[in-house]
């Protein structure tokens, strides 16, 4: 039996209606931006693999150096122990992140980054003997799928079956270039009327909202008024982070500096799971005290996996390598050049970019899970190429590690793709 066949046996996917997508692809092995399925086709990543292979697929030299680790130290309890992978992440990844972060806390997947940033934002204040419950969110977000992250994301494709149990949030427009004013004037009227803890958001790029762009500026006026009202700031950097807008983290463009940064995907190059929230020293003040209760009681049985560190110190010294750095801007420039090709396409109707993001909108109508939809991705995989259309948006986050070559013919196959609709 193949691998299609087996997994319709027990598995159920996520982000999966089987009824209407019963089919699944094979992969056996990957390499490089190379995905390879079990009839021998090969496909170009494109996406990174929902932007977590950034080095490419089985890199060498994070394998080799995870590999050495697990000969050493497999897993460890992380409550009263400590090791070597997990100190040394910490003072590496502190080297990088906006310079305000102090403290990292580890857990094990994007959403639970951002569920412990939301218990950071609503404790501190608790902490204090201050009742704040509600929390300010970008309209359109999307932050996971536990219940916090939920609460505050506002995409109810993924969301409607469980809104009557979400925590209070208030939502905000992304600011445009335009609206600045507009948002400031429904910011002063909502902390006047509501208790406000903290504001989550990702910052310039709204990922699963088709790649939404927004203004750095209008951010910047955003998260100033929150430092003035004492309303925690809760950057969720797990798509954004480790490069992919052209700088270390998406806050890097920022002047005002978030007090917790969410990291997952990759943060460990795409080969463990792993999450780290970041906080800066006044979020951490806040839970240290003789009083236990105060703690931060949340915990996972892999936090802080050595494997997972280890991956992660690799990748760091891969993104910060002059290799990495040129490629990062080669891809931005190759972008760009594209952009100004495609942009022209009597089907496009927009197109954005933020460092190696770019985007392109369809001049069709369509559902965001729709027969079109499907039709583009099996398109783009007919040519050997992964990309994950969202909606009428087409896409590319590929690894940093992409050839020119590769990137060509990314390119052509979208150009054929829109010459073909």
């Amino acid at each position: 039996m193949t691998l299609q066949e087996r997994d319709k046996k027990h598995i159920w996917h996520p982000l999966t209606q089987h009824k209407l997508h019963p089919e699944t692809i094979g992969i056996t092995h990957a390499k490089g931006c190379i995905l390879t399925d079990e009839n021998g086709n090969k496909y170009i990543d494109a996406i990174a693999s929902w932007y977590t292979n950034m080095y490419g697929h089985c890199n060498p030299y994070i394998t080799s150096v995870v590999s050495k680790q697990m000969q050493v130290l497999d897993q460890i309890v992380f409550s009263g122990f400590t090791h070597e992978p997990a100190v040394k992440l910490s003072e590496e990844l502190i080297k990088i992140l906006p310079n305000n972060q102090q403290k990292i806390f580890f857990s094990d997947n994007g959403s639970s980054s951002v569920e412990i940033g939301i218990k950071m934002a609503l404790q501190f204040h608790f902490n204090q003997g201050n009742k704040k419950n509600t929390l300010l969110a970008f309209e359109d977000g999307f932050h996971g799928d536990t219940f916090g992250a939920m609460s505050v994301s506002s995409l109810s494709v993924y969301n409607g079956p469980f809104e009557d149990f979400f925590l209070d949030v208030l939502r905000i427009p992304t600011p445009n270039g335009k609206n600045h004013q507009e948002i400031l004037s429904k910011l002063q009227i909502i902390v006047q009327e509501n208790n406000l803890a903290g504001f989550v958001y990702e910052p310039l790029v709204q990922g699963a909202a088709a790649m939404k762009m927004h203004n750095a500026e209008g951010l910047n006026l955003i998260l100033e008024f929150c430092k003035k009202h004492n309303i925690i700031t809760v950057a969720d950097e797990v798509m954004t982070g480790f490069g992919k807008t052209g700088s270390n983290f998406a806050s890097d463009f920022i002047t005002t500096k978030p007090d917790v940064i969410c990291m997952s995907k990759a943060l460990t190059a795409g080969l463990l799971p792993m999450a780290i929230t970041s906080c800066s020293q006044k979020i951490y003040d806040a839970f240290y005290s003789e009083d236990i209760t105060k703690g931060l009681f949340h915990g996972h049985t892999y936090s802080a996996n050595p494997l997972a560190c280890t991956a992660a110190l690799a990748g760091i010294e891969l993104l910060t390598s002059t290799e990495i750095q040129q490629n990062i801007a080669r891809i931005i420039s190759s972008h760009k050049i594209f952009n100004e090709k495609i942009k022209k396409h009597p089907k496009v109707k927009t197109t954005r970019q933020t460092g190696i993001i770019f985007a392109l909108d369809l001049d069709i109508k369509m559902e965001r899970y729709g027969n079109l939809r499907d039709r583009l991705f099996k398109f783009f995989m007919d040519n050997g190429v992964f990309l994950r259309p969202l909606g009428n948006t087409i896409y590319i986050q590929a690894a940093y590690v992409i050839s020119s070559e590769e990137l060509e013919k990314v390119y052509q196959v979208i150009e054929e793709c829109l010459d073909t609709l």
